[in-house]
């Protein structure tokens, strides 16, 4: 019997059809991390990206708390774990990016002369859907004019090709959390 159900299973013929993975990253490959020269302004707003108050950070930490949160919908639990995963990897490339132009790729920013941590304070935690859909279209929407400012003001056009990339997750992430809030709370 165990053999007869390991061949169906693996024949391509399941008994129940699966659904189409829903996808939390845009389409296309992400370009490789690499940057044309040093540049310790570009390192520090990478720095920023991964640890600063609206940073990669900040966004996977609040949708691992909503993940939890909202545990009993299964459905949008798993849209923001689906999507914090997706930040992660974001955060990994400001990481490498950072790394490369000499910074530590701790979870901190430059304020001044200083060095200031990442701090879970920087969140807006929601206990309820609909703010809680609300703060995370601001969010995304946030990032997306950041990093589109960063394009315009970074001359390496390697970073720029990574941010450029990573505005279409993040514009991805727009819509799907547009799309729950149209669903959930209208």
């Amino acid at each position: 019997m165990q053999n007869e159900n390991k061949e169906n299973c693996c024949s391509g013929h399941d008994a129940v059809p699966r659904q189409p993975k829903e996808s939390f990253s845009a389409p296309g490959p992400y370009p490789p991390v690499r940057v044309c020269e040093r540049n310790s302004l570009y390192g520090r707003m990478m720095l920023d990206n991964m640890g600063g108050q609206h940073s990669e950070m900040t966004t996977i930490s609040l949708y691992l708390y909503n993940n939890m949160l909202i545990d009993e919908n299964d459905r949008i639990s798993n849209i923001f774990k689906g999507i914090s995963i997706v930040e992660m990897h974001h955060l990994h490339i400001f990481g490498e990016i950072a790394r490369i132009m000499g910074e530590a790729p701790r979870l901190w920013t430059h304020r001044g002369s200083r060095m200031v941590y990442w701090t879970p304070g920087y969140n807006t935690y929601s206990v309820e859907l609909k703010p809680l859909l609300v703060n995370a279209v601001n969010m995304e929407k946030g990032a997306v004019q950041k990093y589109q400012n960063q394009c315009a003001r970074i001359e390496d056009k390697y970073i720029v090709e990574s941010l450029k990339r990573i505005i279409e997750d993040e514009e991805l992430h727009i819509r799907i959390f547009e799309s729950l809030y149209d669903e959930y709370c209208r």
